[in-house]
């Protein structure tokens, strides 16, 4: 029996790759939450890196979108906030790594905005339930094109920044990451079989707060590049 589709599938997310033609097809989306010291403070909490393992949630591929854009104002919520961050693209399969080996997965690095329903997420954190509706929603997975490895090197420093309107709101150094790059992936490495076309959302430094519609988003990572966002109403 020949078995045809009900309807057409969806086409696999895809991220430009900087200075070229190419695509980079987009598997999965994870996300390192509180990863930077202030970030959880202003959050309430701490993390003593020497007893705690880092935390992970995921956003469907399918919530990607190209940064330069315009998307709607999130339905569900009042409260949307923005979180700026470094996005590490994987190259390679790996599985159970070294950190000193984990570097070798990576193709490149791009610009991230991780979007959240802010007031979704406390009501989670109250009762003790998932994050996902918080994370994971349309539009919610910002990213800038993806500049390759070869290009920036190994990155352990350098300046991320967010402006909202103009105004600077977050500004902090990728070195102030409570688990490095290689930390993270040779941690994720012990959780997951790691493929080509994986995203890693490295967290996101202090100063994170609400858009409103006709917002404009700005961010920049040093030796990486920028991104730019305007909200348009709901």
């Amino acid at each position: 029996m020949d078995r045809t589709y009900l309807f057409p599938p969806f086409r696999r997310p895809a991220a430009l790759v900087s200075g070229t033609a190419q695509l980079f097809p987009v598997n999965r989306i994870f996300c390192v939450a509180k990863n930077y010291q202030a970030h959880a403070k202003e959050m309430g909490t701490t993390v003593d890196k020497g007893a705690q393992s880092p935390s992970y949630f995921q956003k469907n591929p399918v919530n990607l979108v190209a940064c330069r854009s315009e998307i709607d104002y999130p339905p569900g919520t009042s409260d949307c906030h923005y979180e700026m961050e470094l996005v590490v693209a994987i190259g390679r399969p790996g599985f159970e790594l070294a950190e000193e080996d984990a570097s070798e997965l990576i193709f490149g690095y791009a610009c991230g905005l991780d979007m959240t329903r802010r007031d979704l997420q406390r009501q989670a954190k109250d009762q003790g339930g998932p994050w996902d509706a918080a994370k994971d929603f349309e539009q919610s997975a910002v990213l800038s094109p993806i500049v390759p490895m070869s290009d920036t090197g190994v990155l352990d420093a350098g300046r991320i920044e967010l402006r909202l309107n103009g105004e600077t709101r977050q500004s902090s150094d990728l070195s102030k990451m409570i688990w490095s790059v290689p930390e993270i992936i040779s941690d994720l490495s012990r959780l997951y079989h790691l493929e080509p076309g994986d995203l890693i959302y490295t967290g996101t430094p202090e100063g994170v707060g609400a858009v409103a519609a006709g917002d404009l988003l700005e961010g920049s990572i040093e030796r990486v590049g920028s991104l730019s966002l305007r909200i348009t109403a709901s």
